[in-house]
C-alpha cells in the first residue's frame, strides 16, 4: 500500500487549502427542497437544491480536522446569504484541470473529456482517448510532481482545478488563489469503500450539469458489483492469499479494512492479514510474512512485475513462497499505458466492478467463464 500511495504522490499534484478554517466549522442549512444524492462515499455530500448545489467534502486526507464546502451555482439562481461565505463555483463547468489520473475516467463516462485542458504530468494518464487530445495539444502539461506551472495555468485560465491533498502544508494553493483561479479539493482517494470511491462520478456530474448521466452509470457499476458477489454468496473461502511485496526493506500488507482487503473478502477469499484492524497498510518484516504465508496458494504481488523472473531477480527469497513455486502469482499493476502511466491506477477506483471480477476469476476460476482479466495477469 505504501508503494501505491508513491505512485500517487508522483502522479497527483498535492495541494491543501491554507487559511480555509472557517469553511471547516460551518455547517450550511438545507433548503426545504433539498435531496442528497450519496449513498455509499462516506467523504461526499451533494445536497441539490433549486438552481444551486452544496458540496461537502469530508475527511480530505488522514486526520483532517474539518471539511470544505463548496457551492456549485447555475446560471441565474439565487443563492441564500447564509451560502454565500462558501467559495461559489459557477456550473456547468466549461473547462477544468485535474491532477489525480483516477478523475479521467470519470471525465470519458460523462463524455466531457473535451473540457479538459490540463494535467500535471500528462505521461501519466493512460487511456487511449485522452492521450489522444494530449497529443493534438488539447490537454496542456501543467507541470510534474509538486511543481506547478502557475503561470500557465492562469494562462489556461480553467473554470476550475480539481486537486488532492494529504496534510494542510502546501502555499502554491494560496498563489492559486491569489491569481484568482478556483480550486476544489477532493478526497475519493481516502475512500475505503470500493462503491465509494466510484459514487464520487456524482461530483463530476454536479460539475457539469450531467447529473442524471452520473447517477445512470453508477447505478450500473453497482448492479454489476453487486451482481458478481452473487456468483460466490454460496462459494467457500479456500484461496488463502498472500498480498504484496517488498518496498526497500519492507513488506507492506492491507489492512483488514481496506480498499483492497474489501475486494478479497467480497471475492470470496480468505486474505491472510483480514483481521489485521485499519485501513492502509502495516509494514513487516520478509520473515514475518513468509512465516505467516508460506504456504499461501494465491499471492497477488504489488509492483509492476510482469514474470515470474522479473520476480525473482527483485528479490531471490521470494521463490521460497508455495505460490511462487506453483506459479499462482497474480499481478494488476503491470498494464501501461502507451507513455507508461499505469492502467489499474487511473481505471481501478472507477470500475470496481472490474476489479472484483478480477479477484472472483482468480479464485474461483470455475466461475465466469469467457471473461478475460480487466487489470490482472499472471506471472509465467
Amino acid at each position: 500500500m505504501k508503494y501505491f500511495f508513491h505512485k500517487l504522490s508522483v502522479v497527483f499534484l498535492l495541494f491543501i487549502v491554507v487559511g480555509c478554517k472557517k469553511n471547516e466549522t460551518q455547517t450550511p442549512v438545507k433548503s426545504i427542497t433539498a435531496k442528497e444524492s450519496i449513498e455509499f462515499a462516506s467523504g461526499l455530500s451533494i445536497i441539490k437544491n433549486e438552481g444551486y448545489s452544496i458540496v461537502n467534502v469530508v475527511n480530505p486526507w488522514p486526520n483532517a480536522k474539518g471539511k470544505f464546502t463548496y457551492i456549485l451555482e447555475e446560471k441565474d439562481s439565487q443563492i441564500p446569504d447564509s451560502l454565500k461565505k462558501y467559495p461559489s463555483i459557477k456550473v456547468p463547468l466549461e473547462s477544468v484541470v485535474v491532477t489525480s489520473t483516477t478523475n479521467i475516467p470519470f471525465l470519458e463516462m460523462l463524455e466531457v473529456e473535451n473540457k479538459l485542458v490540463g494535467f500535471p504530468h500528462t505521461d501519466y494518464i493512460s487511456s487511449e482517448k485522452t492521450r489522444a487530445l494530449i497529443d493534438k495539444g488539447s490537454v496542456k502539461n501543467v507541470g510534474q510532481n509538486e511543481k506547478l506551472n502557475i503561470e500557465q495555468l492562469i494562462e489556461l485560465s480553467p473554470d476550475l482545478i480539481v486537486t488532492f491533498g494529504v496534510d494542510n502544508n502546501n502555499p502554491m494553493l494560496d498563489n492559486l488563489k491569489k491569481s484568482g483561479l478556483k480550486v476544489l479539493i477532493q478526497g475519493d482517494w481516502m475512500e475505503q469503500s470500493p462503491l465509494g470511491k466510484a459514487e464520487w462520478i456524482k461530483l463530476y456530474g454536479a460539475l457539469f450539469g450531467k447529473e442524471e448521466k452520473a447517477k445512470e452509470l453508477f447505478d450500473k457499476i453497482v448492479e454489476s458489483y453487486n451482481q458478481a458477489k452473487k456468483l460466490v454468496t454460496d462459494k467457500p473461502a479456500t484461496s488463502k492469499v498472500l498480498y504484496g511485496s517488498m518496498y526497500e526493506d519492507v513488506w507492506y500488507v492491507a489492512k483488514g479494512n481496506s480498499w483492497v482487503a474489501q475486494f478479497m473478502k467480497d471475492a470470496k477469499s480468505n486474505y491472510l492479514w483480514a483481521d489485521l484492524q485499519g485501513t492502509g497498510s502495516e509494514g513487516l518484516s520478509f520473515e514475518k510474512v513468509l512465516d505467516k504465508a508460506k504456504t499461501a496458494n494465491v499471492w497477488i504481488a504489488s509492483g509492476s512485475f510482469k514474470s515470474l523472473d522479473e520476480l525473482q531477480k527483485a528479490n531471490p527469497h521470494y521463490s521460497e513462497f508455495d505460490a511462487f513455486k506453483n506459479k499462482t502469482v497474480y499481478n494488476f499493476e503491470g498494464k501501461m499505458g502507451a507513455t507508461g502511466g499505469t492502467v489499474y491506477y487511473e481505471l481501478a477506483p472507477s470500475r470496481p466492478d472490474l476489479v472484483l471480477k478480477d479477484y472472483i476469476k482468480i479464485f474461483h476460476p470455475d466461475l465466469l467463464a469467457g471473461y478475460e482479466f480487466t487489470f490482472a495477469s499472471k506471472l509465467n
